[in-house]
């Protein structure tokens, strides 16, 4: 049985109309990074309009644009209206989708750039991280149908009250993305990014590593949340709830390489991410994920009584800070207990921050932390209806001498924390354990 989560985004993002030939292409930084590669980015946007595709684009800003904004901001002021931020940082992908526009009308093809706040893109008003709340579809699609081309500036949007041009943060043109997708009922979203696919893992590490020709939603959100930097993990939540295929592939590819969108051919280049009911051979591992970015915190000799743990973490939800691994340990004399978890590596410094103040209110406690540490996670939807998963992995692991500090689960997903010196070995043991490297 599928299962779906998270929360749908309200009006206008209805049921997918289920007939060709409507497909959303979304383009990353590394893909506009200049005006050369614009031009290759447009004669993949021309193949499918020549296939008879009616077709939006979403584009990023130009490999590097982001950075340098946010940069100024940060020398303009420190601490500085987040609204105003937002100003500033959306300019990057106003750029691109201009550029993309004329280079698609010098083709001859009818084309004309979207800001978000024109479409509408309606989102709240976290601004920096705003979520999006709506997107009215109808005229936009009106404008495909016509056989214009839509060149949609991705991460952007607009907040309503105050009539303000928000962002989604960072990878949020992957959930522009799929949102328009799903707005115009689209039947496909193509993210090209610099990669042909999802792999088994980090070809980097093990490259004997193997491109997935389908991967289940629920696979691919372990894996995004995990430390895959394929897809922004919101994205996928939201492909989830919609039922809406995503497809990932590289810009890079010629465009005479790849087929224009047919549903009878989509699934022979790239990755489809779609419902596990699609997926006929379902391997019991899918994938290994790793993350660097980790950093891990032990607070010793904390008192053991009820009520603390909602203590220690409600402040840190409070402040925006995830905790993911989380292991409490009872004290020898049965009084005291000790908790380790585990944040973002750029988060230990508040965090440790936010600690300091609950160890003023609660009693002192001594806090530990560490940022050597990495996450290594065993991916699979076959994991549901296989015992022994986590046996083998253990096994593996301590064989290698390779020590675990913490360990989570869920019904899909084993992840344990060790040292990160030892993170490259524990992805090539594992993926070489699981066999995923065979055809």
């Amino acid at each position: 049985m599928s299962r779906r989560t998270g929360a749908a985004v309200k009006t206008g993002l209805g049921e997918r109309a289920g007939r060709m030939p409507f497909v959303v292409m979304k383009f990353g930084g590394t893909s506009v990074a200049n005006v050369e590669r614009i031009r290759n980015v447009a004669r993949h946007v021309k193949r499918e309009v020549e296939a008879g595709n009616k077709v939006a684009v979403v584009v990023s800003a130009m490999a590097g644009a982001t950075n340098q904004l946010v940069a100024w901001v940060r020398e303009a002021s420190p601490l500085h209206d987040a609204r105003e931020y937002d100003a500033v940082v959306a300019t990057g992908e106003q750029v691109t989708a201009g550029l993309l526009a004329i280079v698609l009308q010098s083709m001859g093809i009818t084309a004309r750039s979207w800001q978000g706040w024109q479409v509408p893109i309606v989102t709240d008003n976290a601004h920096g991280v705003a979520r999006i709340r709506d997107i009215p579809g109808a005229a936009l699609r009106t404008r495909l149908e016509q056989g214009e081309v839509a060149v949609i500036t991705g991460f952007q949007g607009i907040e309503p009250a105050r009539n303000r041009v928000s962002t989604l943060g960072r990878g949020g043109s992957d959930t522009s993305a799929v949102a328009l997708a799903v707005a115009v009922k689209a039947d496909l979203c193509d993210i090209y990014t610099d990669v042909d696919g999802v792999y088994t893992t980090d070809p980097r590490i093990v490259p004997q590593a193997k491109r997935l020709p389908k991967i289940s939603y629920e696979e691919m959100l372990e894996m995004a949340s995990q430390g895959s930097k394929v897809l922004q993990t919101r994205s996928v939540e939201l492909a989830m709830v919609h039922n809406m295929r995503v497809r990932v592939l590289s810009s890079f590819t010629p465009p005479e390489d790849v087929t224009p969108v047919d549903p009878a051919t989509w699934d022979r280049i790239g990755t489809i991410i779609c419902d596990e009911d699609e997926i006929v051979e379902q391997r019991v591992v899918s994938g290994i994920a790793y993350a660097k970015d980790e950093a891990k915190i032990t607070l010793l000799n904390i008192a053991d009584k009820p009520g603390i743990a909602a203590a220690v973490f409600g402040p840190l939800a409070d402040a925006n800070i995830n905790v993911d691994m989380i292991v409490q340990n009872l004290s020898a004399d049965g009084k005291s207990t000790d908790i380790t978890f585990t944040v973002q590596g750029s988060e230990l410094p508040r965090a440790l921050e936010v600690l300091k103040k609950v160890a003023a209110k609660l009693g002192a406690f001594d806090i530990k932390s560490s940022n050597d540490v990495a996450k290594v996670s065993v991916i699979g939807i076959g994991m549901r209806s296989h015992a022994g998963v986590a046996a083998q992995m253990f096994k593996a692991l301590g064989e290698k001498g390779i020590n675990i500090l913490a360990i989570s689960t869920s019904e899909i997903k084993i992840s344990v924390l060790i040292d990160a010196a030892y993170a490259e070995l524990a992805v090539r043991t594992l993926h070489g354990l699981y066999e995923l490297g065979k055809d």
